[in-house]
């Protein structure tokens, strides 16, 4: 037996709101995402190693990086921007409409036997055109300034585990002489054949130490216009000097705080304009 139930008469308790009110979706909450679940620092300590081979100290390396979760994507954008952007995209071939020659039939179409062909420079010949080939383009990829700064710097913190520091040597050679160089780095507990980065600024570059070094292929001589992620990641063993350390600890090192003030103060203007958006409450 089918029982109905009648509905009233009177929808007094919709009076205050209009029915296109009942399905309008609330407006979504802001939601401010802090800088410390972005990046981190990241601190190691690094021994400190005279011209001699010997230890003298120790000292510290403070850098910012990125949370392990988006370490790998940020430092792999970098890496690929680097290496797009190094391309000169100068590669060119010729069409069948560009290539030389090919204006006059072959042979006749029939009576011969032979495949008809109409031009002596169709992709199918030697000599001919080519289908799909490279044409001159633009390899150039962007990346945000800040983004690319926090590429290297995570780079350079994961990998000083295998770097040191060593005090300043440019005055240590008198002349150019890479077999010098090559004993300094087997004191300094560098095999010759590894690859590895020498970082320092360009106060402390002298004549003699870039004469010396330069003949070994697998050194790379880094300033602070010339630091790059791809001779960071290529590398075995990094190198710095006092003065490279300092500044890196000064470019790439944490902030002093400044992000969280102002994360602080978009989050209050964020609150208050929240309270004006949102509707009266029922009650």
């Amino acid at each position: 037996m089918a029982i109905f139930i009648r509905p009233p008469s009177s929808l007094s308790f919709l009076s205050s709101q209009t029915p296109s009110s009942l399905f309008t979706k609330p407006p979504k909450p802001h939601t401010f995402k802090t800088t410390s679940n972005l990046t981190r620092c990241q601190l190691s300590t690094l021994p400190i190693l005279s011209f001699d081979g010997t230890k003298v100290g120790e000292t510290s390396i403070n850098l910012k990086s990125a949370s392990p979760d988006t370490a790998r994507a940020v430092v792999h954008r970098g890496i690929t921007t680097d290496l797009n952007n190094k391309r000169r995209g100068t590669a060119s071939t010729l069409t069948r409409a560009e290539v030389r020659g090919g204006g006059k039939k072959p042979f006749p179409q029939k009576k011969l036997g032979r495949a008809r062909r109409g031009s002596q420079r169709t992709p199918l010949r030697p000599g001919g055109g080519v289908v799909f080939g490279p044409k001159p383009r633009d390899w150039s990829v962007k990346i945000n300034k800040k983004e690319k700064r926090l590429a290297i710097s995570t780079a350079l913190a994961s990998a000083a585990v295998n770097g040191i520091v060593v005090e300043e040597f440019g005055g240590k050679f008198e002349k150019p002489k890479t077999k010098e160089f090559i004993e300094a780095l087997r004191r300094w507990g560098i095999d010759p054949k590894e690859k590895s980065m020498f970082f320092m600024t360009v106060d402390e570059v002298e004549d003699n130490v870039v004469l010396s070094s330069r003949n070994i292929g697998t050194l790379r001589m880094l300033t602070p216009r010339t630091l790059n992620l791809f001779d960071i990641l290529n590398a075995d063993k990094l190198v710095f000097t006092k003065g490279g350390l300092e500044y890196l600890n000064e470019a790439y090192g944490a902030d002093d705080g400044e992000d969280e003030e102002d994360f602080e103060e978009e989050t209050e203007e964020g609150t208050e304009a929240e309270e004006i958006v949102l509707p009266p409450s029922d009650a």
